[in-house]
């Protein structure tokens, strides 16, 4: 190896002088490891089952009251009577065809126990209570007879009660009370329309079942159980005044809703008017914008079978009352 003067080797001057160069601009950094790869997941994809479509066949509860209520599609049904029905009332007249939006309906009347828990949450009386009167049948005579003492929650007198009846269906209630209660339940009275059509489906039939006669496994009528003059001898529906809610499940109509023929008269929203049906609207009617009457639909435990058509109306004063008319309520989706 060649030497300098000073003994110093070449090589190691030179590399001296790299290292000084180095430090001369700062320490070097260490290398950087490259990061291993992660295994990603993909987040899982949320199933959403989608909410039954509404229609024949669908039911709620209502929170207030725990009445199950039916569905109604929207859509057009034949109201009224046709000419040739020798049963048919001129006020039933011109058959035709109405349009309603959907809705829905109690699928049976308000029972006496469902009106006990309005009357205890809200401390209601009645049309009936503030008189302190009512008009009560007589069974042995067929009239009806005005008793002291009388109302809902003694249906035939002050020394009866409620036992034993608690799923029948609340009598003695005036219009204003049976909207009373449907406002308090968030619900409303149905119109005419309305009642008329979740009674009888589309198709004009006379009864909620269809058109067969009516039958004691079909509804509570004036029957053999009853001592009037008009009563069907030849029929047993079991009842002599009400029976309990949906105890005639065959005599449902095509919505599943019970009890629109017999058992009691029902009130609708509606005022009532002889002709309205010359000039009524084709779409959601209400009713007359003017009248003393109020309408009730279904015939009552008190009527023959002309009564309980599904086209047979009735009317009475809104603040009237008696042991066979009561009510169901209504709701717009």
């Amino acid at each position: 190896m060649t030497r300098h003067n000073h003994g110093t080797p070449i090589l190691l001057l030179a590399a001296s002088a790299l290292i000084a160069a180095s430090l001369a601009c700062g320490p070097v950094a260490a290398p950087t490891a490259t990061p291993a790869p992660t295994k990603t997941t993909a987040p899982p994809t949320a199933t959403l089952t989608p909410a039954p479509a509404l229609g024949i066949g669908s039911t709620q509860v209502s929170e207030k009251d725990g009445m199950v209520m039916v569905y109604v599609p929207e859509g057009e049904f034949l109201m009224g009577s046709a000419d040739p029905d020798p049963d048919a009332g001129s006020d039933e007249k011109p058959q035709h065809t109405v349009y309603l939006d959907a809705y829905w309906i109690d699928k049976t009347e308000v029972t006496n126990a469902m009106f006990g828990i309005f009357a205890e949450a809200t401390g209601y009386e009645t049309d009936a209570e503030k008189a302190g009167w009512s008009f009560v049948l007589n069974p042995s005579t067929g009239s009806w007879e005005q008793t002291n003492g009388a109302d809902w929650a003694h249906p035939r007198g002050p020394s009866t009660s409620l036992s034993g009846l608690e799923g029948h269906p609340v009598v003695h209630v005036s219009w204003n009370d049976a909207s009373a209660y449907c406002e308090w339940a968030g619900r409303r009275l149905p119109t005419e329309a309305e009642w008329e059509k979740a009674a009888r489906g589309t198709d004009g039939r006379k009864y909620p079942w269809g058109n067969d006669p009516v039958a004691g496994n079909l509804l509570n009528f004036a029957d053999s159980n009853l001592n009037v003059d008009w009563a069907d001898k030849s029929v047993d529906d079991s009842y002599q005044f009400t029976a309990p809610v949906g105890s005639y499940p065959d005599g449902a109509s095509p919505y599943g809703a019970l009890d629109m023929a017999g058992n009691v008269w029902e009130w609708a929203n509606d005022r009532y008017d002889e002709n309205y049906y010359r000039n009524s609207p084709s779409e959601n009617p209400v009713g007359p914008s003017s009248g003393g009457y109020r309408v009730q639909r279904g015939g009552s435990w008190y009527n023959f079978d002309v009564f309980v058509r599904a086209a047979s109306r009735d009317w009475a004063v809104p603040s009237n009352w008696f042991g066979h008319v009561g009510f169901r309520c209504s709701l717009s989706p």
